[in-house]
């Protein structure tokens, strides 16, 4: 990912260079779009949580009859390979980032303040899997469809490139999935797809024509995604682990509740006004 990153920007700023001899004004409105790659960092520390008694408070443990804990194998990040954490789990997934914007410069001497929407692609995925003593896997999984963006940014002009931050509010629909190799209980999914939360991020970008800019752009996005669950239930005999505590199932729950992923991307925009 590093590597990615060093090419991305190293890729703009010769672009970049090819207008160096240009002075830009950076004030007006501006449309344009972005291609880059989302990622998604390993949370090593995630679980799943579990409501037995579903009075709504997670973090009880689900137990067998003689008691024990029937998770005690452990959990992982990811999609399981196997039936047991000896096989493993596959990373999150990554995907690319692509979308379009419109937004609109102030020019104050060289510092420069602006705002600007956007609408973006990105299938990042993020999963986390509990190992039961049965065994058998059970996979909750949360995939990024689309988000919409509303962010400020500010920065200083030196010629013709443009330094800046930005940050602002995210909202997004999330596909929601759960697997798992458990055969005999039922396993209902609550339907909830929207996350909101933030986003915050630093670029650069270069005039290479008169009203054309090119640039590179990373964003940090967190969103909070705490909607969903799985319910354990029967039909199953009385001695099952999930209605032991309740006869109505066990909820499932992730223990954590942020969606968090990082984009690197080129950008293209074109000034219309100014």
């Amino acid at each position: 990912m590093k590597k990615f990153i060093v090419s991305a920007l190293t890729g703009a700023a010769m672009l970049g260079a090819a207008g160096a001899a240009h002075a830009q004004d950076w004030q007006g409105l501006y449309v344009g779009g972005h291609a880059g790659y989302g990622y998604q960092d390993d949370d090593g520390g995630e679980t799943i949580t579990f409501d037995t008694d579903l009075d709504g408070d997670f973090g009880d443990t689900v137990n067998t009859t003689v008691p024990a804990d029937a998770f005690s194998p452990g959990f992982c990040d990811g999609v399981a390979r196997g039936p047991t954490p000896a096989s493993g789990c596959n990373d999150n997934g990554d995907a690319v980032d692509y979308g379009v914007r419109l937004g609109y410069d102030w020019q104050f001497g060289s510092f420069v303040a602006g705002a600007l929407a956007e609408v973006s692609g990105n299938a990042v995925e993020d999963s986390v899997t509990a190992f039961s003593t049965t065994p058998a896997t059970y996979t909750m999984t949360r995939e990024l469809d689309h988000m919409a963006a509303i962010r400020a940014r500010g920065g200083f002009a030196f010629a013709n490139m443009l330094v800046y931050a930005t940050g602002g509010y995210a909202w997004a629909e999330v596909d929601h999935s759960f697997t798992t190799s458990n055969g005999v209980n039922t396993f209902t999914e609550s339907d909830e797809g929207d996350a909101e939360g933030y986003q915050y991020g630093a670029g650069v970008e270069w005039a290479i024509a008169p009203r054309w800019r090119v640039g590179a752009e990373y964003l940090r996005t967190n969103l909070e995604d705490d909607d969903y669950t799985v319910r354990a239930s029967g039909p199953a005999p009385v001695d099952n682990p999930f209605i032991l505590a309740n006869a109505d199932g066990t909820d499932f729950s992730r223990s954590n509740d942020e969606f968090e992923f990082d984009s690197v991307r080129f950008t293209l925009s074109y000034q219309i006004g100014g």
